[in-house]
């Protein structure tokens, strides 16, 4: 299979929108579509620095997306990346896109000067750590996340 990865472009719409509502099913999260066009809203814009790929098979079928974001690192005094949201459609898993869509990743984060990407995901994401123990460092962070009422 010939992946190409991209920039995700306005033409792009349809292709992202049908792999974020994968993305939402795959962890269970309800997307609507004031959801799908705030996100979008946010790639485009300047602010915040929102970034997105696009993997395409070779007849155009978008297989596979990732988002990722600038954040500041205080310690550091410096911007560092941060994944977001990474999936890959069940028939191309296995087929090298992620291995692609990471390679990218490495090459923009070198552009934006950042010296790390650092991201979370589910405990239960075996598939995917198996992927992420072989690409990247795991860190020593337990990640919280305090509810706002």
């Amino acid at each position: 299979m010939k992946i190409t990865i991209s920039t995700l472009s306005t033409d792009d719409k349809e292709l992202w929108q049908r792999l974020y509502r994968g993305y939402a099913d795959f962890y269970q999260m309800p997307m609507t579509q004031q959801t799908l066009d705030q996100v979008w809203a946010w790639i485009f814009a300047p602010s915040p620095r929102l970034f997105a790929l696009i993997a395409k098979d070779e007849n155009h079928n978008g297989v596979g997306l990732m988002h990722y974001r600038e954040m500041v690192s205080p310690l550091r005094g410096k911007p560092v990346g941060f994944l977001d949201d990474l999936y890959v459609v069940p028939d191309s898993r296995g087929s090298g896109v992620v291995d692609k869509l990471f390679d990218r990743l490495q090459l923009e984060a070198q552009q934006q000067n950042w010296p790390y990407v650092r991201w979370i995901t589910a405990d239960d994401n075996y598939r995917g750590r198996a992927v992420y123990d072989r690409l990247a460092d795991k860190t020593q962070w337990v990640t919280y996340q305090l509810p706002v009422s």
